[in-house]
């Protein structure tokens, strides 16, 4: 790993979290959850993100069934603890073996259990931010056990001073307006709620600032929608959804561009949030979108790439 070399500002994550850079890491792909990877680059990926002023990374147990913290642990080995911020999940899980099987267990005793569990693979004592993991999943069925036990826990092990800031990721809007309106967290993970196609994150900005709480910007690439290469089989997103966005990075790449860079470009500048998450297991990937992300959007370029993804803005996908 070379030096330390920061090129982003720091920007406190509501009135409780840490401080962050603008551009987050997400390492869900270390886990292979997007496509296979190798350790070794997964690891550089890294380092290449710390190295260029990336200081608040994320993972969750439930990512390749434990692989993502696994991997992640080797990668912060030797790297002194105050050099990054650090969240991981609790309350979803997926065996090794069986991995697309979740488990969802928001008890006190298997939260506890699993913060043990990730302070063991990732080597640390102390976590930034703890967020409850996918709380909708399973047709709700665990929603209300998650918000009450799950929530508690996590603030008994904040009060115990193994956590920062507690937080949720999760995904339904009218979920993110109950839990911003209603019940105690210092921070929220939205994902897919700020990109090209879904702006919804806009509408709980003016909530968030009024509650002081701060907001994670999650998968700005839309879950892999708005990459060349387009979104995993796992996506529910239709042939026809898939269509409009092929024809929209088409589009990108007669401009010269692509709708890669155009993406992470558009979800990232906005003043009013913090950080913006992304993940990728090639530390070259890792270099081009910070490098892209610190380069002004083109208003009319988005515009344009709007235009076409307007059949699918801010749909939901289950």
């Amino acid at each position: 790993m070379t030096s330390h070399e920061p090129v982003m500002n720091l920007r406190p994550l509501g009135h409780t979290g840490p401080n962050v850079s603008a551009i987050s890491f997400g390492a869900s792909s270390l886990g292979a959850v997007f496509r296979p990877v190798d350790e070794a680059d997964a690891i550089r990926a890294v380092h290449t993100a710390l190295d260029l002023g990336v200081n608040y990374v994320d993972v969750a147990p439930a990512y390749g069934g434990t692989l993502a913290e696994t991997v992640l642990g080797k990668a912060l080995r030797g790297i002194p603890r105050d050099r990054y911020v650090l969240s991981t999940k609790v309350g979803k899980y997926t065996a090794p073996e069986a991995y697309g099987a979740d488990t969802l267990d928001y008890s006190r005793a298997r939260i506890r259990r699993s913060l043990e569990e990730s302070a063991a693979r990732l080597g640390t004592d102390y976590f930034d931010i703890v967020h409850l993991h996918d709380i909708e999943y399973q047709g709700r069925r665990h929603t209300e056990w998650a918000l009450a036990e799950g929530l508690d826990a996590v603030w008994q092990l904040k009060q115990e001073g193994r956590v920062g800031a507690v937080g949720v990721g999760t995904y339904p809007m009218d979920l993110w307006r109950r839990i911003l309106t209603t019940l105690p967290v210092d921070v929220c993970l939205v994902h897919n709620h700020y990109s090209l196609h879904d702006t919804r994150l806009l509408d709980l900005l003016p909530i968030a600032r009024r509650t002081g709480v701060g907001m994670i910007n999650g998968s700005p690439f839309g879950s892999g929608l708005l990459t060349e290469r387009g979104a995993p089989g796992w996506h529910p997103a239709s042939p026809a959804q898939r269509a409009v966005f092929r024809r929209a990075a088409e589009f990108c790449a007669a401009q010269g561009t692509s709708i890669a860079k155009v993406a992470i470009q558009f979800s990232s500048q906005h003043p009013d949030i913090p950080t913006t998450m992304f993940s990728s297991a090639n530390p070259d990937a890792v270099r081009r979108t910070i490098e892209w992300a610190a380069e002004p959007f083109d208003p009319a370029l988005v515009a344009q790439v709007q235009t076409i993804l307007e059949p699918v803005h801010d749909l939901d996908w289950f």
